[in-house]
């Protein structure tokens, strides 16, 4: 083959490429039933799975989910896999979270013993929250666009602040914190503790499945630039702080029990000893 049919060649395919790459740009542009995307982007994946005869649903959620604990198990391991006298690097990223969750912890309430209980599982919480939320960067659906896992989480949660305030102060200090400072409180505070999980799950699912939508509008009708500079927001920064708040949220309250346990102790004393 001549230099000659090689150039041919060489310009034949060039001018193939261009033709291909304006093809897939326009494409790329093309607005076609902004409402079908949406509505297939919404739309969990589903499949069952027969093992033993007996069924088992696996979703989107579930899958993504299971995947989302590696990056903050790996993390924390990374974390605390160097321990030196005198904290650097890793050692000292990890010191200053856990100082970070501790004092989280005594502001609402708790003390120190309390407080280096809760920390290691609202750290947890917050962190596998964070990494749950973070994998809309990558393309990929969160879970908590899925209603049934914020509720889960939620209740679980709601399940792990009783559980967590009754070993803190016991049932009498628990039910003290249901009727202080007056009995009439008790129905208010057990609709409380209905209302607690709802607001746990509504606020996650409705940030996270709200910033999707918005996401995958932008990625239809704006495809270039726009997307990445809203996902510095919707993607990272809103993900990190929804997994926050849901933290701090789960050690609020714990202390509100514990304070109210401790409020109603000392009321029951002043009844008593009036001239104390």
């Amino acid at each position: 083959m001549t230099s000659q049919h090689l150039i041919i060649s060489a310009a034949q395919w060039l001018a193939a490429y261009w033709e291909a790459l304006k093809h897939e740009f326009i494409n790329e542009f093309k607005i076609e039933n902004i409402g079908e995307e949406i509505r297939h982007a919404i739309l969990p994946w589903k499949e069952i799975f027969t093992v033993g005869g007996n069924e088992f649903l696996i979703t989107d959620a579930i899958i993504v989910t299971w995947i989302a604990v590696i990056p903050s198990v790996l993390f924390w391991i990374w974390v605390a896999s160097k321990r030196e006298r005198i904290p650097s690097g890793r050692q000292l990223i990890g010191e200053t979270l856990v100082d970070l969750f501790l004092s989280l912890c005594k502001s609402s309430g708790l003390n120190q013993k309390q407080a280096e209980q809760v920390a290691p599982m609202i750290g947890s919480i917050c962190f596998f929250l964070i990494s749950c939320n973070l994998v809309s960067i990558f393309k990929i659906s969160p879970p908590a666009k899925n209603i049934a896992f914020p509720i889960a989480l939620a209740l679980f949660t709601i399940v792990y602040v009783i559980f967590t305030a009754i070993r803190f102060v016991g049932f009498k200090g628990f039910w003290g914190s249901l009727i202080y400072p007056t009995s009439i409180m008790l129905p208010f505070k057990i609709i409380d503790y209905i209302i607690k999980p709802m607001s746990l799950a509504l606020r996650l699912f409705g940030n996270v499945f709200g910033a999707f939508i918005l996401m995958e509008f932008l990625h239809l009708i704006i495809p270039v630039v726009v997307p990445g500079v809203f996902g510095l927001w919707f993607d990272l920064a809103d993900g990190i702080l929804q997994a926050v708040i849901f933290m701090y949220l789960t050690v609020l309250y714990i202390g509100e029990i514990v304070e109210g346990a401790h409020a109603a102790h000392e009321q029951k004393l002043a009844k008593i000893q009036p001239g104390a």
